[in-house]
């Protein structure tokens, strides 16, 4: 109705009235907007000039106690949840210090699990040091909103109006923003501006890592490479860019998470469709194909740095790192490549001026180390990295948020551990039918698992299992592979047929298999029948470009609704074949056990 729209419009007004950020720092709820646009539509001026002096819809902003008790006895209750028109429940009288904590709102793709776990760490951690732990988070489902996890809780949406409501009723020492992933961090500049302090990692520090074109400019005047780039407007600048850098690029805004709105490029009119679709400024980079990524969480005080764990991805640079089969320690690293990537690592922290966990990815190619992005922040591999090494690293944020040094935490020393841990992640094709099950620059994973033992084999193996895709000993395969990777597919196809797999192959891939035993099928319903009949135990099938995706496509939708593994990048498909050949087994023992005999024997 006519009425619902308008009341529908109302609230949709008052929403983005409480959250425009106005000059000189962020809006208080229901500031007056006294600077309409130019362009705006005369109805919706009407309108907002007919609103603009009314003062909040339904009184002032209340908070409420959740009654657990139904008014049956009193409940004494620490759930809040703002309202209006109602009394004010005050917040209790305590000699406590007391920090607020913003979670990492509601699980979707991009942002799971693993920022609440930094949450709920950070929340101990907090109050273990006597402070009052205040928890801000929209999701009933995490284990942060948990009546024993903090002192008090806000089931309040994660956005300037109710975070610095819940700040002016609180007042606390310090809001953290650090531990609940890429949605606190947009936060960062308003809270400050409103006068609250940012415990730890200061906004200017988030900032500069965030900005594409600061962060370019500070790994220039450090001397540290990365893939060229260049800062795009319009369609036509990202186009010059990517013609003076080279094919293919990669086209990313910033402040994202999960990679959302990145995409690979590989000709012009890919470079101009990813770009219609983007806003503002955007960095255009030099896509490196083919290279292995480094993953790197590490502490740092604002002057020196711990380097807490060097993983490696089992899939290339381009992969997102949330999609991508993690190992630790980074197996392809010579000891001269990993003390290059700690010296990196020690170099950027400080000059960023981080306090807490920081997160650096950076590529192998051609035996050099270039830095792909920095996240002054904790990232998703930080509770495997913790879980795998046997050291907190959230607490350890903690501390050095709090104001301690890291030579006054006495943290282990920092080496390449002996156990090799692999985490993997848990994707959700099965669940949406008619997907393609390929992985690229964009997220798109819903979990991760992780497996420890004393080879990578078989932890990788037992990733794999756990993950719910278990690798085939036996059977057919089908190999199918862009023509980049075509000469480094044969030892992939030679170790199958070594282990007693039938192969199979397209015409183009049989072409390089000369000598080995190999059924030809031809693309198209002959590979898709194949897969659906369950005459493919195991499917290998890496796309380049956008034509060889489409072309592929099919094959990998076949494969994810047969339920056959399906290996989209070669670095991949040779560990695999690596984990069929020589997993093993071994005596179930904890993974305390394991890390402490580690150390033990250190």
């Amino acid at each position: 109705s006519a009425m619902g729209i308008g009341r529908t419009f109302q609230e949709a007004v008052w929403t983005a009235w409480s959250r425009r950020e106005l000059d000189g720092g962020a809006a208080t709820p229901w500031a007056r907007l006294d600077d309409l646009p130019e362009d705006i539509h005369p109805w919706f001026r009407r309108e907002l000039e007919q609103l603009r002096d009314q003062g909040p819809p339904q009184g002032e902003r209340a908070y409420r106690r959740v009654d657990s008790c139904a008014g049956e006895v009193a409940a004494d209750s620490n759930y809040y949840y703002s309202t209006r028109g109602e009394a004010d429940e005050p917040v209790p009288a305590t000699d406590r210090p007391r920090v607020v904590i913003l979670g990492s709102g509601p699980n979707r793709i991009g942002q799971g699990i693993e920022f609440d776990y930094c949450c709920v760490h950070a929340a101990q951690s907090f109050r273990a040091l006597g402070y009052e732990a205040v928890m801000v988070n929209c999701n009933p489902e995490t284990v942060s909103t948990d009546y024993d996890t903090s002192d008090r809780l806000y089931f309040e949406p994660l956005d300037v109006e109710h975070v610095l409501a819940i700040c002016e009723r609180e007042r606390p020492e310090g809001v953290v923003i650090q531990f609940g992933g890429q949605t606190p961090l947009k936060l960062a500049r308003a809270i400050e501006a409103a006068g609250f302090k940012v415990l730890g990692t200061p906004f200017e520090a988030v900032d500069l890592a965030e900005d594409r074109e600061r962060f370019g400019q500070l790994l220039a005047e450090l001397g540290i490479r990365c893939p060229e780039w260049g800062i795009a407007d319009s369609p036509d600048t990202a186009v010059a860019i990517a013609a003076r850098v080279g094919y293919p690029v990669l086209v990313r805004p910033s402040y994202v998470l999960g990679g959302r709105a990145m995409r690979v490029c590989y000709d012009e009119a890919q470079v101009r469709a990813a770009m219609a679709g983007v806003t503002g400024a955007v960095l255009v980079d030099r896509f490196l194909e083919g290279a292995v990524e480094i993953d790197v969480d590490a502490l740092c005080d604002g002057v020196s740095v711990h380097v807490g764990a060097v993983m490696e991805h089992v899939e290339e640079a381009g992969v997102h790192s949330g999609d991508s089969s993690c190992v630790l320690p980074a197996i392809s690293l010579s000891e001269e490549q990993y003390e290059e990537v700690c010296r990196v690592v020690r170099r950027l922290g400080p000059a960023l001026g981080v306090v807490g966990l920081l997160n650096v990815q950076l590529a192998l190619v051609g035996g050099e180390v270039h830095v792909i992005e920095v996240n002054p922040r904790a990232s998703r591999t930080v509770p495997f990295a913790s879980k795998a090494t046997g050291v907190n690293l959230v607490d350890a944020a903690v501390r050095l948020a709090a104001g301690e040094r890291l030579h006054e935490l006495e943290l282990p020393r920092e080496r390449r551990p002996e156990l090799v841990s692999v985490k993997a992640a848990v994707l959700p094709f099965a669940r949406f039918p008619g997907s393609d099950p390929v992985l690229g620059p964009e997220m798109r994973s819903t979990g991760e698992v992780m497996a420890s033992a004393a080879d990578l084999p078989t932890a990788f193996a037992k990733a794999e299992r756990a993950a719910g895709r278990p690798l085939p000993t036996g059977g057919s395969a089908f190999l199918s592979v862009r023509d980049h990777d075509k000469a480094a597919i044969r030892p992939v196809a030679e170790a199958l047929d070594a282990l007693g797999f039938r192969l199979l192959a397209t015409a183009g891939t049989a072409a390089v298999l000369d000598g080995l035993e190999v059924a030809v099928l031809e693309k198209g319903d002959a590979v898709v029948d194949a897969i659906r009949a369950g005459r493919c135990d195991l499917v290998v099938n890496t796309p380049q470009g956008s034509g060889a995706r489409r072309d592929g496509a099919r094959i990998r939708q076949a494969a994810l609704s047969a339920r056959v593994p399906c290996i989209t990048t070669l670095s991949g498909a040779r560990l695999a074949v690596d984990a069929i050949a020589n997993a093993s087994g071994e005596i179930a023992r904890s993974l305390q056990e394991r890390i402490a005999q580690e150390l033990q024997a250190a």
